[in-house]
């Protein structure tokens, strides 16, 4: 299991400094040769998320909070927020920063919540060699399912991070931390890694 520390960071909204943790596992598909990685920090208000991936042919077709943005160009985190709940939050977001937000133990009782897109404060960013996005989730939105999440250094949360791309013009699987399925499937959060608070 990959470990990646959350470095707390007082002044998150005004830089983002943090370790990357390398989206690079290549999973269920030939190797299209796309790559990944993430960033997170957190502070007493939110987690501040940063995706970043290398891709030559981004697709970005869908809008809103209403789409399907793991058909285009994706990048994702899934994670845990309280170890002894198997409930994950599952957050999807494509280059025009449409995205799906759910809740749930799998993919199967997965419930899609319809927050604001204004909650995320999510930005994109087209760079030379693919694109980037970067979010906030407040704790508060973490509350409204998790009542009890008050991080401290030193607690841990399980997740992954994600890059896929459903119908983009090469089909494409990527994870930071392994997954032990033999078909497509990221709704497996006993294939998560461990999330350490800074």
């Amino acid at each position: 299991m990959k470990e990646y520390t959350i470095l707390r960071n007082e002044n998150c909204t005004e830089g983002f400094s943090a370790p990357e943790a390398a989206i690079d596992t290549v999973l269920w598909l030939p190797d299209a040769g796309i790559r990944a990685n993430a960033q997170v920090s957190w502070n007493n208000e939110a987690l501040y998320v940063r995706l970043r991936a290398i891709e030559k042919a981004v697709r970005a077709e869908h809008t809103g909070r209403y789409g399907m943005p793991c058909e285009d160009s994706c990048l994702e985190f899934f994670f845990r927020p309280l170890p002894e709940d198997s409930r994950y939050i599952n957050l999807e977001f494509n280059p025009n920063a449409s995205f799906y937000a759910g809740v749930g133990r799998c993919g199967r009782d997965l419930i899609r919540t319809l927050p604001d897109p204004a909650v995320f404060r999510a930005s994109t960013l087209r760079t030379e060699d693919g694109w980037e996005i970067s979010y906030q989730i407040p704790f508060s939105f973490i509350r409204m399912f998790f009542p009890s999440f008050s991080p401290r250094t030193g607690d841990i949360m399980y997740g992954n991070f994600f890059k896929c791309g459903d119908l983009t013009e090469q089909a494409h699987y990527l994870s930071w931390n392994p997954v032990t399925s033999e078909q497509p499937d990221f709704h497996r959060p006993q294939d998560f890694g461990l999330l350490r608070f800074g």
